[in-house]
């Protein structure tokens, strides 16, 4: 990743990093992977015109989505891969807003339906979270698997992204 720069950013699930250049994000990191208190007002960031143009389409769409006004992204994405890894990444991309998928699903999608755990160890190298959406992808039994923000940030995103998950009851006081 040289020559590329990190811009702060905060959300309701907590701050991170924008990690991006000309060519596009090449990361999201989260700044603590604790659980911590969802604030819904920490919405709107303000945006820099010095900053890269893939940066600047990368926070508004963040805000978006976190305003529950988009459902999929299109920021320009760079991100380091294997080949593998970006077949896996180019999946989870087709995975619309509000639904899931499992590993076992992903590896029948690329065509490597016995390679269920690779697809659970690319998934969990994803360096772009919430935009390439891994927390989308869960376990054979729909039950919710790691996720590298947390298991609460994940299920945060699901419940913001209107998905029922096993066992648990919505409600609009969730959100």
């Amino acid at each position: 990743m040289e020559n590329t720069t990190t811009y702060p950013y905060q959300s309701p699930i907590g701050k991170f990093t924008v990690v991006g250049d000309e060519r596009g994000i090449q990361a999201i990191q989260f700044v603590d992977k604790q659980e911590q208190k969802v604030d819904e007002t920490a919405v709107g960031n303000s945006i820099k015109d010095s900053w890269p143009s893939p940066v600047q389409q990368c926070f508004r769409q963040l805000d978006e989505y976190f305003a529950g006004k988009r459902l999929e992204f299109d920021v320009p994405l760079a991100p380091e891969a294997t080949e593998f890894q970006q077949k896996v990444w180019d999946a989870l991309l087709d995975i619309p807003w509000g639904r899931t998928l499992t590993y076992g699903n992903i590896a029948q999608q690329i065509g490597q339906p016995k390679a269920a755990q690779a697809v659970g160890a690319a998934n969990g190298q994803n360096p772009i979270p919430i935009i390439v959406p891994c927390h989308r992808v869960v376990g054979s039994n729909g039950t919710l698997t790691g996720y590298a923000g947390g298991l609460w940030r994940k299920e945060w995103l699901l419940k913001h992204e209107n998905v029922k998950l096993p066992g648990k009851q919505l409600s609009l006081l969730d959100f």
